[in-house]
């Protein structure tokens, strides 16, 4: 989309090729995504079928926001941008990008809010009758401090990996004087936003471990091999 974008204003020919390139790769990790998701739906069905009637009234909302907005929304643009291209107008084909990079994060906000409640349940309640637990606070779901730890922490993860995917790629064709000047942009540009998403990583991890400690001790404690047993796991993260 950034690449794109700066195609759009400078008519710099290098940009276009850069989208171009860049686009089918991400046409083939997004197509991967898909066969992994569908994969994913029948599991909570077939492995987690008692947590997933347990806590579906809850767990399914946000991931259903997620497959009625995010999902189509980045695959229906996705669509629009690949076919698109010499059909519409230039302003409409740059924006069906820009809608598939925020399609693409928001379902990352949906499912890692759902998440987020399975490590930090809140706006809930348990039915007696039914033996489930039942959503009755949606605001309190979908501000789950939790949750939005983990989205800050996995976006930053996503944008590093992306970004070190292209520098690896970009490095092989340059030291190979292959478009150098498609890839030396791309270099550059992966490079700046890889160093900003490492350490945006690195700061949301650090956050998170001293949230543990105040929501999930537990799991803090088992991390740290911190037991009363006779014999304590000798291993410690």
């Amino acid at each position: 989309a950034i690449m794109q974008t700066k195609y759009y204003r400078t008519g710099d020919e290098t940009y276009h090729k850069m989208t171009k390139f860049w686009g089918k790769l991400f046409l083939i990790n997004f197509s991967m995504g898909v066969v992994t998701g569908i994969v994913q739906e029948f599991q909570f069905g077939m492995n987690w079928s008692e947590y997933s009637r347990y806590v579906g009234d809850i767990f399914g909302v946000p991931l259903a926001i997620e497959a009625l907005l995010a999902f189509f929304m980045e695959s229906t643009f996705l669509g629009i941008w690949l076919f698109g291209e010499g059909k519409l107008p230039k302003r409409i084909h740059l924006a069906s990008i820009w809608l598939v990079a925020i399609g693409s994060s928001l379902s990352a906000v949906f499912i890692l809010l759902a998440n987020g409640f399975m490590q930090h349940p809140v706006g809930y309640v348990f039915n007696e009758v039914t033996q489930r637990v039942e959503l009755v606070d949606f605001l309190a779901l979908v501000t789950n401090l939790k949750g939005w730890l983990y989205i800050w922490h996995t976006l930053s993860s996503g944008f590093a990996t992306a970004s070190i995917f292209i520098l690896g790629i970009s490095a092989w064709h340059l030291v190979r004087k292959q478009a150098e000047a498609v890839f030396k942009k791309s270099f550059a540009m992966a490079a700046i936003i890889g160093a900003i998403a490492v350490a945006s990583v690195g700061l949301a991890g650090d956050t998170q471990g001293k949230l543990l400690r105040l929501d999930q001790p537990m799991k803090l404690a088992s991390l740290e091999a911190i037991m009363d047993y006779e014999q304590p796991a000798s291993f410690s993260l």
